[in-house]
């Protein structure tokens, strides 16, 4: 994502997308599969965030 020196709406709302998809990845309850979809999940938001 490219930085226009402001903090935009859509920069908050990946955030928080980002944190949830993290603290769900540290469920103890998720099957082995459903780990692996909420990794590419993140992998995929922090790509799109320039996090990679």
């Amino acid at each position: 994502m490219k930085s226009t020196g402001r903090y935009t709406c859509t920069e908050y709302r990946q955030e928080m997308i980002l944190l949830g998809l993290k603290r769900q990845l540290e469920d103890s309850v998720l099957t082995e599969d459903q780990r692996v979809h909420v990794a590419e999940k993140i992998r995929e938001l922090e790509r799109q965030m320039g996090m990679d």
